[in-house]
């Protein structure tokens, strides 16, 4: 049910310090920062895709999974006894 997939929206869940990808100066990426998951390395780690609000993508960072939330986008009905 917490499978994080290829595609996927995930949001960080700590601050990370990275790599701009093209001008190769630091960066902070915040806690909240959403990114695409790339590339899944056996549900432990993900590559992801930070991109602008243009689509033009400022960082790729490999992230483990437990620094990652998956966005949600539909309830679970709930069984009532």
């Amino acid at each position: 049910m917490n499978q994080i997939k290829e595609y996927n929206l995930v949001v960080l869940n700590e601050d990370t310090e990275v790599t701009h990808k093209e001008t190769l100066k630091k960066i902070l990426l915040r806690r909240g920062q959403v990114g695409t998951v790339l590339m899944d390395f056996n549900q432990e780690a993900f590559l992801i895709d930070f991109v602008d609000r243009n689509g033009v993508t400022y960082a790729m960072e490999t992230v483990r999974k437990e620094n990652l939330i998956p966005l949600i986008y539909e309830s679970i009905e709930l069984l009532v006894s």
